[in-house]
């Protein structure tokens, strides 16, 4: 069994302002690059106090409605700081209708969420501590809850210098921790940036693959293998909103609260994806290409984790992706890809290289509540 890091707070915290690839060796593919320091905004600088906050926020449940789902409740070290199950955790009496992406990596994008609808971990943070189905907090109270714990009021203090804890301080604090949840050091890196050893030959076939025959390269590119568009690749809809009612209801819920047309809400079976965001029909079905690394430990896959295995979705794009409700704005650039089975065991062994040891650390003692005197 692989070993994992043990990721000190220390090692962890990341120094620099803005994301560049590391210096890499000339004769590895075109439109691929090692990973660099993850972009550092300038108006949430990171120190280690930030950072050791944003921590213990994230794993506290009291910044959510009932005080029951943290940040970690959905993004969990055990499921590559993700979700194990198809649909996410919702809040009591809920199901969540969309898959938990990982937050590992999450520093590099410019666009948050599946469809894309957050800019930065900062808007993401508040997003899915107040989303209705998510963490379902309401602003004022998650911020009375802090101001009643004296351990938050000391530290909010000594870092952003509140008087009492503002809530949009916690976001900026879990930003800056979740920045800190980054790997860069992983086989492909390292191959990147000259190592010839740091790939078997199964890995570089793989590889070759990727960036040739198998195309993933089209989309699957840059340091972060993700060109953050959209895209509708044909996955089918989520198997959960068939026999589910409260699956269905969340489901039903958000087409209202986004705002479809009256014929849309009442027939649509299948998440429309970045429809929701544009209202254009042409959007439909479409989500952001998620990046591949870390993708050894984030299972199940696709934006409702239709997918359990990353052999079924090499298998997936072999045969030309799936049909949905909205396969016709379907991308031109999923075809079949005649991948034979070895093949397929090589590009799954360079997708393994995509990924370095778990990510793993002590969950943080929270503090207690105390009466203001």
């Amino acid at each position: 069994m692989q070993s994992k890091t043990k990721l000190g707070l220390a090692a962890a915290l990341v120094a620099g302002s803005l994301s560049s690839p590391f210096a890499q060796a000339a004769d590895r593919p075109a439109g691929l690059a090692a990973l660099g320091p993850p972009p550092i905004p300038a108006d949430n600088p990171q120190t280690p106090e930030k950072v050791e906050l944003g921590k213990m926020l994230f794993f506290d449940p009291r910044l959510g409605g009932d005080g029951s789902i943290s940040c970690a409740s959905c993004h969990e070290q055990a499921a590559g700081w993700g979700f194990p199950d198809a649909l996410s955790l919702g809040y009591p009496g809920t199901v969540h209708w969309r898959n938990s992406q990982t937050v590992i990596n999450s520093a590099y994008y410019g666009k948050l969420f599946w469809a894309g609808s957050s800019s930065s971990l900062e808007s993401q943070a508040k997003s899915a501590a107040s989303g209705a189905v998510a963490g379902n907090g309401e602003a004022d109270m998650m911020e009375t809850r802090l101001a009643f714990i004296p351990e938050y009021r000391k530290r909010f203090k000594e870092v952003f210098g509140d008087e009492w804890p503002r809530i949009t301080n916690a976001w900026r604090a879990i930003a800056a921790f979740e920045r800190t949840l980054v790997q860069t050091d992983t086989p492909f890196d390292k191959y990147m940036q000259g190592d010839d050893n740091a790939l078997s030959a199964q890995q570089q076939r793989g590889l070759d693959l990727f960036a040739g025959k198998a195309g993933c390269i089209a989309c699957h590119n840059g340091a972060l293998l993700s060109d953050e568009s959209y895209h509708n690749i044909g996955v089918p809809p989520a198997a959960q909103w068939e026999d589910d009612g409260l699956a269905q209801i969340t489901f039903r819920y958000e087409l209202y609260a986004k705002g479809v047309t009256e014929p849309m809400y009442r027939s649509t079976k299948d998440d429309p994806g970045l429809y929701f965001r544009t209202k254009e029909k042409a959007d439909k079905g479409k989500f952001r290409t998620p990046s591949l690394r870390y993708a050894k430990y984030t299972a199940p896959y696709m934006h409702n984790g239709a997918l359990a295995t990353l052999r079924d979705v090499v298998d997936f794009y072999n045969a030309g992706g799936g049909e949905n409700e909205f396969s016709a704005n379907k991308s031109g650039l999923i075809e079949p890809l005649g991948l034979n089975e070895e093949e397929i065991g090589d590009l799954l062994a360079f997708l393994d290289s995509l990924s370095g040891p778990e990510i793993e650390m002590e969950e943080p003692d929270l503090p207690d509540y105390a009466p203001l005197q």
